[in-house]
């Protein structure tokens, strides 16, 4: 059974440490890899608007992959809308990374593999060196997606991919060819500053939460649930269990912390997000 921790608190960094060592997250860590710390930087907006990933959250990983003797650390992300750097300097996480002496990858510049996804539908993709070569945490923002339902740990992985816009056509099933190549090993959902409407809509949420886990797809199941959105309405969690990825099965998660009725917000979604969850 999945195992997911929600912990809700006032200090991102000791929520993240708390919520990483209630899962057992350095069993998920190997030897022998860099760890890419994979943000959620879609545009260069602050965190503060619910759209991009709050820095003390990575604060927080970082701590915790260095207490577990984790030697080479890189936060890397590939913008949508956006200069990658830019959005690091304006969520002040190129700061951090100095302090901490992290590297910082912007991934949409960084050296591209061409790979075919297992069933491709946008044909071969481009996909960041340093996230196929590291053991990928991702850390996404909690809040709803337009066409996708919600944009949590396995949609994050689309900003290692270029380019972006062809995955668009067939989306739910493009983010799970993605994830089956580069699959986080952790996930870690930012929901201090929760945003709802949809990715980009700037409508910022206070949730004071951390849910995170070893299985990406029960914590994206998780993260839905606590936005008042079925998983089972979100189609490309449901492909992800098909392809053997995790589980979205609410039935099958350990909910360790705080129980979802606890901390559940019913999130407003966009009328598009509506309409193709309500078509399957």
């Amino acid at each position: 059974m999945a195992r997911v921790a929600i912990v809700k608190g006032i200090n991102p960094q000791d929520m993240t440490v708390e919520a990483l060592e209630m899962v057992e997250a350095h069993e998920a860590l190997s030897d022998e890899k860099p760890v890419l710390i994979k943000p959620n930087y879609i545009n260069a907006s602050h965190p503060s608007t619910g759209i991009t990933t709050d820095s003390r959250v990575i604060e927080g990983l970082v701590k915790f992959l260095k207490q577990h003797g984790v030697k080479e650390i890189i936060i890397g992300e590939g913008s949508g809308f956006a200069d990658t750097f830019e959005a690091f300097r304006v969520a002040r996480v190129d700061a951090l990374a100095k302090r901490l002496n992290v590297k910082l990858v912007d991934l949409n510049r960084d050296d591209l593999l061409e790979v075919s996804p297992p069933s491709p539908l946008a044909g071969k993709v481009r996909i960041a060196k340093t996230a196929l070569e590291s053991t990928i945490v991702s850390v996404a923002k909690l809040k709803p997606h337009r066409m996708a339902g919600v944009t949590l740990s396995i949609k994050n992985m689309i900003g290692a991919v270029t380019p972006k816009g062809s995955l668009h056509f067939h989306l739910n099933r493009n983010i799970v060819e993605i994830a089956s190549i580069i699959k986080p090993r952790i996930a870690v959902i930012d929901g201090i500053i929760a945003g709802e409407g949809y990715e980009t809509s700037g409508n910022p949420v206070e949730m004071n939460l951390i849910i995170a886990g070893r299985d990406p797809v029960a914590v994206d199941a998780v993260g839905a649930a606590v936005m008042g959105i079925p998983p089972e309405g979100v189609k490309h969690l449901g492909l992800a269990e098909e392809k053997a990825l995790g589980t979205c099965d609410l039935n099958q998660i350990e909910i360790i912390g705080e129980p979802i009725e606890n901390v559940r917000k019913k999130f407003k979604t966009s009328i598009l997000s509506s309409f193709l969850t309500h078509l399957g």
